[in-house]
């Protein structure tokens, strides 16, 4: 983890996670950021909370015509990346999609009856205990948190308690495979494999986790500089929050430090 010192932000935090206590940490674990894209985290999570309780069916229309609630969390109803213009049939491509997640969002609303932020709150932050995490803006990528909260949820992924084995082992697992598309700031991936709202590893390369990191590991990186990772092989999880944008300097720096991770915990 000292890796994360010499990362070219004003500040950053950053816990590592296994048997459902932080391991190791570094930087203020109560400042809150931006999550941008890994709020998509948290907003899979409540949509496998309300298909747990019965709120939405994976297999309900939702967004473009022929599309599910399936094909929305896994990105791959055809929306563009962050307009709901149609690009591609349902099921046909992977194209990563924030306003997906916004429709997706919706129709969980509109079939329970509660505003989504509430239904999150409701069904995910507060059992787990993330006082200080809100979704502010957009399902895709408008939730602020803190490392300590975020450290809260890696703990929940390493051993679910709101969801049953069964289906979060569906949603790390690959969902529409064999489909092609775009990782951001990665480039073209053939497969581009995703769950239920999980981004997965398996062979993709270049990654932003760790060369280190199994095939199995699932996450989501965010564009403010932020990323979780839950490796199931390694029996450990990382999150890390900055204050930068992401960009070449993350690229460059994530996967050493992910590496350094794994190295120091075996």
């Amino acid at each position: 983890m000292r890796l994360i010192e010499d990362w070219p932000v004003d500040n950053a935090s950053a816990a590592v996670v296994a048997g459902g206590r932080v391991r190791e940490h570094h930087g203020d674990q109560e400042r809150r950021y931006p999550l941008a894209s890994v709020t998509k985290l948290l907003t899979a999570y409540a949509v496998l909370v309300a298909a747990e309780e019965g709120a939405v069916e994976w297999d309900q229309p939702a967004g473009p015509p022929g599309a599910t609630v399936r094909h929305l969390i896994a990105h791959t109803a055809g929306y563009a990346f962050d307009s709901r213009d149609v690009q591609a049939q349902p099921g046909t491509r992977r194209i990563y999609s924030n306003a997906g997640f916004e429709v997706l969002a919706e129709s969980v609303a509109e079939s329970s009856g509660i505003a989504f932020p509430d239904y999150l709150a409701e069904g995910v932050l507060k059992p787990l205990g993330m006082g200080s995490t809100a979704l502010e803006g957009s399902a895709g990528s408008g939730a602020v948190s803190t490392c300590a909260d975020l450290a809260l949820f890696a703990a929940e992924l390493q051993a679910p308690t709101l969801v049953s084995g069964e289906l979060f082992a569906e949603a790390t697992t690959v969902v529409f495979p064999g489909l092609n598309g775009v990782l951001p700031g990665y480039g073209s991936q053939r497969p581009n494999d995703w769950g239920l709202g999980f981004e997965l590893r398996d062979g993709k390369s270049p990654h932003w986790t760790g060369s280190a990191n199994s095939p199995r590991t699932f996450g989501h990186f965010g564009q403010s500089g932020t990323f979780l990772w839950v490796d199931p092989a390694a029996g450990l999880a990382c999150v890390a929050l900055a204050d930068r944008a992401f960009g070449p300097w993350a690229v460059e720096a994530w996967p050493p430090f992910s590496d350094a991770v794994l190295a120091d915990h075996r």
